[in-house]
């Protein structure tokens, strides 16, 4: 279904940093817990968002009342130390177009793929899920600002599409739908791409990505009909733990 990935590699890559009901990043502390284990300094890249000193103090927060204590990059002038020696790295969501550019302005690729390939814990929410991806072309966002290229972190091989919203069958709108943009991508480019809706979430370690949240996500490969899986499956097997079932 997806290739294995380099068994050295942890990431937790989540669809959203929010869901509906719960607070910012409620429903993924206990995955986060599990991500950052005996670590407890954490750089966050608040890129993503116009106003960084407020995500940062938002994020610092949360990461607070979970016993860890958090950096943001954009506190100073020369990030690229922090990255160099973190502990744990967390790309926060937003847009994905500002985010990458300031990961090339700021010369942070190299770096952050040199520490996850260390087996540093990397996690990403939402943009910085795409980020973490080979391009950003599987993104919905606005490009209010243009990096140098799509090209991106690529420390998995696979495309994310967060926020996957399923067609609505009483809906009067005539736009595309998320389906058909993934599949414009897929005419295109030869990547898998996993739609992952609110609450999914997905665990790269030990070679393998499991998906994991309250609900199911759905995967696109090129010449292929989509697959829906279930929280538990193992992507990197061809059948899939548990079963999957194609619609």
């Amino acid at each position: 279904m997806l290739n294995a990935e380099d068994p050295g590699k942890k990431l937790l890559l989540i669809s959203s940093s929010n869901v509906f009901g719960r607070a910012y990043l409620d429903h993924v502390e206990k995955d986060i817990r599990e991500l950052l284990g005996r670590a407890r300094r954490v750089v966050f890249v608040p890129y993503a968002l116009y106003d960084r000193a407020a995500y940062a103090a938002k994020a610092k927060e949360r990461f607070r009342r979970m016993g860890f204590e958090l950096e943001s990059v954009h506190a100073v002038s020369v990030p690229k130390p922090l990255i160099e020696t973190a502990e744990a790295i967390f790309l926060g969501g937003g847009n994905t177009f500002r985010l990458l550019k300031a990961l090339y302005d700021h010369d942070l690729l190299d770096s952050i793929r040199r520490r996850v390939d260390a087996g540093v814990p990397f996690l990403g929410s939402s943009a910085g899920s795409i980020v973490a991806c080979p391009t950003l072309k599987t993104t919905k966002d606005m490009p209010v600002v243009q990096p140098p290229s799509f090209d991106a972190l690529h420390l998995v091989s696979f495309q994310i599409s967060p926020h996957y919203l399923d067609p609505d069958p009483k809906s009067t709108h005539m736009g595309e739908t998320q389906e058909e943009r993934i599949l414009q991508y897929l005419e295109e480019n030869d990547r898998p791409v996993v739609g992952l809706r609110e609450g999914t979430l997905l665990w790269v370690r030990e070679g393998t990505v499991i998906l994991q949240g309250s609900t199911n996500a759905r995967i696109f490969r090129p010449g292929q009909a989509p697959v829906e899986v279930t929280p538990g499956t193992d992507l990197t097997t061809e059948t899939g733990r548990p079963a999957v079932r194609t619609q």
